[in-house]
């Protein structure tokens, strides 16, 4: 079993497991007490299956079902990475309005991630590659500052 975790500057922590059976689990800790599980498919440790939105007392909760008394200390790894978190909004003239998340590669051109969606309606965390854009969307990105900024560019049709 391996753990670590990463510093979501503007967000909070992102917290990694990888169980002894090789099943990938992450935790996005917001600031805010918000914790969102994610879950990934087997076969692709990138790809996330399903996620679950836990507010601070459910979050308390699900622990202490899991760990019942005093949790052990986890075992993780601070990384000292230079990720920046963005905020990309998408216009009606972006290329990718109208089109599935998926359509923009956006990992495999620059190495950033787009771990929400932000809409009028509410956020979308941890949007699935099917996930429909439409221009107003706002997305997350985390990166390093090349990355997002070229993330920036594409969705611009730049």
């Amino acid at each position: 079993m391996t753990t670590k975790s990463t510093k979501l500057p503007g967000l909070g922590k992102q917290y990694e497991i990888s169980t002894r059976a090789g099943r990938h689990i992450s935790v996005v800790a917001h600031q805010d007490g918000r914790r969102f599980l994610g879950f990934y498919k087997e076969e692709d440790p990138d790809a996330c299956e399903a996620t679950v939105p836990l507010d601070r007392d459910e979050a308390e909760s699900l622990a202490e079902i899991l760990a019942p008394g005093e949790a052990p200390r986890l075992g993780t790894c601070e990384m000292e990475i230079d990720l920046v978190t963005v905020r990309i909004p998408l216009s009606g003239q972006s290329p990718y309005s109208g089109l599935p998340l998926g359509d923009t590669k956006a990992r495999t051109r620059t190495g950033a991630s787009i771990v929400a969606v932000l809409r009028r309606t509410g956020a979308v965390p941890s949007p699935t590659p099917d996930f429909r854009l439409e221009a107003g969307d706002t997305l997350v990105a985390v990166g390093t500052r090349e990355g997002v900024d070229e993330l920036t560019r594409i969705l611009a049709g730049i």
